[in-house]
């Protein structure tokens, strides 16, 4: 089986342990869970839906992040936002030199001004 199911399984039976209700009570909690579902969410035997998920997030007050392994910090994942476009900077800037014409004045100043504006996004 995937590491994502067990993960998340792992995690809402330690969610619901941790302040001590049983299945059936974390289910009377829940809009249209029922204790055999919740069972089988536990044991990895299916992967609960979108909205069982954020039930889970809600009532436990953590984040998907967590519920899904991707951090050990029940607040979530704090990110910095960098997309995938400024890290990699040499095909921005051949895209940049691409766009303009070099011998327009207005282009070249265009183009000064967008290759500062990455250089002051790398810090």
């Amino acid at each position: 089986m995937e590491r994502k199911p067990l993960i998340v399984a792992q995690r809402l039976t330690e969610l619901r342990e941790s302040v001590h209700l049983s299945q059936a009570k974390l289910a009377a909690q829940f809009d249209g869970i029922e204790q055999p579902a919740i069972f089988r969410y536990e044991n990895a035997q299916s992967f609960p839906p979108y909205g069982v998920l954020m039930q889970y997030a809600d009532f436990f007050d953590v984040s998907l992040d967590y519920i899904f392994g991707r951090t050990d910090n029940p607040q979530g994942k704090t990110y910095k936002y960098q997309p995938k476009i400024m890290q990699s900077n040499s095909q921005m800037h051949e895209f940049i030199e691409m766009c303009f014409d070099p011998k327009s004045p207005a282009n070249a100043k265009l183009k000064e001004m967008l290759l500062d504006m990455m250089k002051e996004g790398e810090t």
